[in-house]
């Protein structure tokens, strides 16, 4: 028996309605699978240290760009190498050369996109709109650290090098996942690697 025009309409409908909730969650859910998986080279969020610090090491490097705002944005260091387990920190700076203030947002990844389920931040200033006044300069660090089951993965154990990447945006135009702004951070972390170049050992935090 054939379905009634008044069914069909019903079902099509429906799914259209169905079609059009996953187009605007899709973003959002997109967004958060990453963050917890680390796929595309989303780097996650930890709320603590590892527990062990590994003898090998990874270059990281940092990676600054901007996108529709008018900024100046740039990483204050060059490549750290850094112990797996270890803690690093990093400056980027942001400056307004303009006249007038701008609201911004900053995403970012890290490459090759593999490590993104392991390079961790304690602290960074993603997803969270900031207020750039006209004519400031401001230093944005970010404490990270590389998790020791790196070395259980068959591919991502041989990465000697890894750069993170941010992207600044102005926030009226950004669509992407959003959180609000952070506590302040730590000057150091107890065994962050100050600057450019390798790190001093230490007991991992």
């Amino acid at each position: 028996m054939g379905l009634s025009n008044a069914r069909i309409g019903l079902i099509a409908g429906g799914f259209a309605a169905g079609m059009l909730t996953l187009a605007f969650a899709a973003e959002p859910l997109y967004s958060a699978f990453c963050e917890v998986t680390g796929f595309g080279g989303t780097t996650r969020v930890a709320t603590e240290g590892p527990k062990e610090m590994l003898d090998q090491t990874v270059e990281v490097r940092f990676d600054a760009n901007v996108a529709d705002t008018p900024l100046k944005f740039r990483a204050l260091q060059g490549p750290q190498t850094v112990q797996i387990g270890q803690h690093g920190l990093a400056f980027y700076e942001v400056t307004n050369p303009t006249d007038r203030e701008i609201r911004v947002i900053a995403s970012y990844n890290v490459t090759p996109h593999l490590a993104g389920p392991y390079f961790n931040k304690l602290e960074c200033f993603c997803f969270s709109e900031r207020v750039i006044a006209a004519g400031e300069t401001r230093k944005l660090p970010v404490v990270y650290f590389i998790s020791p089951n790196m070395v259980e993965d068959r591919v991502a154990k041989n990465l000697e090098t890894i750069t993170l990447s941010y992207t600044f945006f102005d926030s009226g135009t950004y669509n992407g996942p959003r959180t609000e702004v952070s506590g302040p951070v730590p000057a150091a972390a107890p065994d962050a690697p100050a600057g450019g170049g390798a790190a001093n050992p230490a007991t991992p935090g």
